[in-house]
């Protein structure tokens, strides 16, 4: 666990289904948000570009494509991934939430979320939803988290613009360890 996010390195074994316009595919099937999607990407697809290209979500951010910031950090089976460590063939039979997902059906925002609203835990709001999956990931495993802890945890996601303090303020909120 690095950062409070699991990397995900084994490579599935795959075998090509169809032979693409690019190349060799594969078929998958991912349950994003509840929705099942299935297609056929190439083997090098990363998750984050299925997530944005192929799904149509886009609140999950590429920010480096080498797991360094954590923009692109979604949940895998419930536990926070960057995924542009993971390839979208890694991802075939699990079930993700994005940022997009967090939120109820009618609107109502996760308590993190709101959390990230009310303690103002953003500014250009690029790392927030990287961020807000990260520390609920973290919420999960520690539910009373310590400000150090939480900034231990969040210490994988990097927010250009702020010192910390806010983000950090917003997930003792969220679990009810701050005013």
């Amino acid at each position: 666990m690095a950062g409070g996010l699991r990397l995900t390195s084994a490579l599935r074994d795959t075998s090509p289904s169809t032979l693409g316009p690019r190349g060799v595919t594969v078929e998958i099937s991912v349950t994003v948000n509840g929705v099942t999607h299935t297609g056929d990407v190439e083997p090098r697809t990363l998750l984050v570009q299925y997530i944005r290209e192929h799904v149509g979500l886009t609140g999950t951010n590429i920010g480096c494509d080498t797991s360094s910031c954590g923009a692109c950090s979604v949940h895998m089976d419930g536990e926070a991934v960057k995924s542009c460590t993971v390839l979208a063939v890694q991802a075939d039979g699990h079930e993700l939430t994005t940022i997009e997902g967090l939120a109820d059906a009618d609107g109502t925002l996760h308590p993190m979320q709101r959390a990230f609203q009310e303690h103002h835990g953003l500014q250009c709001g690029f790392c927030t939803p990287g961020m807000v999956m990260a520390a609920t990931s973290l919420l999960k495993e520690n539910p009373n988290p310590s400000e150090r802890d939480v900034r231990i945890g969040l210490e994988g996601n990097l927010c250009r613009c702020t010192g910390y303090h806010n983000i950090v303020q917003s997930v003792l909120a969220a679990a009810g360890g701050a005013s």
